[in-house]
C-alpha cells in the first residue's frame, strides 16, 4: 500500500477536544453551584467554590491548549513521535475532583439532620 494513511495530527487534536469538553463541563457545574449553593446552604460565601471552579476550568482549558500546540508541533511539523506529554493535567484534575468531593462530604457531615 503506497502513501501514508496515518495522520499524526488527529490524535493530539482529539485529546485537546476531550480536555476542552472536560473544562467546559467543570465550568457549567461551577456556574450551577454558584447559583444553587448559596440558596441551599443559606450563606453567600458558598459562591466561592463555584468561582474557583470557573477559574480552574479556564486554567485547564489554556493548559490543554498549550499542551496540544506543543505536541502537535512535535508530531506534525518536526515529525518527532517520541514526545510523550506528562500527566500534569490529569493530576491537576484528580486533585480538583478530590478537593470538591472532600468539600461535599464535609458539608454533608456538618449539616444538621432535618
Amino acid at each position: 500500500m503506497s502513501g501514508e494513511l496515518f495522520d499524526p495530527g488527529l490524535q493530539p487534536e482529539r485529546t485537546e477536544l476531550a480536555w476542552r469538553r472536560t473544562g467546559l463541563s467543570i465550568a457549567v457545574g461551577s456556574v450551577v453551584a454558584m447559583r444553587l449553593l448559596p440558596e441551599a446552604l443559606g450563606n453567600g460565601w458558598w459562591i466561592v467554590p463555584g468561582i474557583l471552579g470557573v477559574i480552574f476550568s479556564a486554567v485547564l482549558w489554556q493548559w490543554s491548549r498549550r499542551r496540544y500546540e506543543k505536541v502537535s508541533f512535535a508530531t506534525v511539523t518536526v515529525r518527532d513521535h517520541t514526545l510523550v506529554p506528562d500527566g500534569a493535567l490529569l493530576l491537576a484534575l484528580a486533585m480538583f475532583v478530590t478537593l470538591v468531593g472532600a468539600l461535599g462530604i464535609t458539608v454533608l457531615v456538618a449539616l444538621p439532620l432535618r
